[in-house]
């Protein structure tokens, strides 16, 4: 049986080993690098681990033995979703992460905020100097993640062939998220908004792992292919109660704004399918509503819950996702895998049923 508590505090464990040997490094540098030793430490300290659990289980669906090498492996994918998260914050201005406040308003209210442009041509302004040092965390973060990977102990062949895996991971992520930024505060529909939750979330988050793990680990094509139908849905699953929780969610639990997408736009599923839904009087009051952007208090999110519970939106979400989890748990069943790893993937997919998550 699989003590997922046990391998959070595995990974937890080497993560914090290595905020440690990075921070001596920096601030042997320089001592004004202690707020951004704090930041890589905060950003390293919290998280479910799920990247990690999924490049971990497609190593053994492989059949491969647990080993320290493999911890570390799994570990890089965290630090992949630390950078990708720093930066996603900068992007969207979020306050909060994991009931922490994130890295660009930590600097900010550490006393590190603007500075004059040294260009003084009309318009050059003021620059934001917490933002340009998460901007240059997140960066730092993603150099980590490539070198954890690489010198993970596992051999050297092993490593060498996921190469064009790091590649996809990349390319595919930082693909979503702009795809997320060109359509944020448009009228996307739902397969456009759908097609944002695959780059973004199910490929980096469950598909790009378990590749990650299963090639390290020298498994069949037949494996693979039933990662990727078992991975995207999934992955969409999990964008799709994301979705719900950053407008329904209660953030004393979730610990992020449930005012952030709906001040934002964002391209949800949950946003196009209400949009699709309702009727052209609700359509403009919807509007309307939105359109106060970041004004946007807790009367019109009220309205906007509300316009969504009313037309079916939230439970059209919800069938969505059970529908990807059946369709997961099919790809699963589809290919011959070690009973260990078949369990716990099959309780991962499970897990994205779960509407406190």
């Amino acid at each position: 049986m699989h003590d997922a508590a046990g391998f959070k505090r595995r990974i937890d464990t080497y993560l914090c080993r290595l905020a440690d040997e990075e921070e001596a490094e920096l601030l042997r540098l320089s001592g004004e690098l202690a707020p951004v030793c704090e930041q890589l430490r905060s950003s390293l300290t919290s998280g479910k681990r799920l990247r990690a659990a999924f490049l971990y289980w497609g190593w053994r669906a492989a059949g491969q033995p647990d080993c320290d090498g493999v911890i570390k492996a799994a570990a890089a994918m965290e630090l992949v979703h630390a950078a990708a998260c720093t930066h996603d914050d900068i992007i969207d201005d979020s306050r909060l992460r994991h009931g922490l406040p994130t890295a660009h308003v930590a600097f900010a209210a550490g006393g590190v905020r603007t500075w004059e442009a040294a260009d003084e041509r009309p318009g050059a302004g003021r620059q934001d100097r917490s933002a340009a040092l998460a901007m240059m965390l997140g960066d730092l973060l993603m150099g980590y993640a490539g070198k954890v990977f690489a010198t993970c102990g596992l051999p050297g062949a092993y490593v060498a062939r996921t190469v064009p895996l790091w590649s996809a991971l990349l390319r595919e992520t930082v693909a979503g998220e702009c795809l997320e930024v060109l359509r944020t505060g448009g009228a996307s529909g739902v397969a456009e908004s759908l097609e944002v939750a695959r780059y973004k979330t199910a490929k980096y988050t469950v598909e790009r792992p378990l590749h990650m793990g299963a090639t390290l680990g020298g498994a069949s094509r037949d494996v693979l292919a039933a990662f990727t139908g078992y991975g995207l849905p999934l992955g969409e699953a999990f964008q799709l109660r994301d979705d719900l929780l950053g407008t329904f969610g209660d953030p004393d639990r979730t610990g992020k704004s449930n005012l952030d997408d709906l001040r934002d736009r964002k391209p949800t599923a949950l946003l196009a399918l209400t949009r699709s839904l309702l009727s052209p009087d609700d359509g403009r009051l919807l509007t309307k509503t939105l359109a106060a952007g970041q004004g946007l208090d807790e009367d019109g999110a009220a309205t906007v819950r509300e316009l969504m519970e009313h037309c079916g939106a939230r439970q059209r979400v919800e069938d969505m996702i059970g529908e990807r989890i059946a369709r997961s748990r099919a790809a699963l069943d589809s290919v011959a895998l070690p009973p260990d790893a078949r369990s716990v993937l099959g309780a991962l997919a499970a897990s994205a049923a779960d509407r406190s998550l």
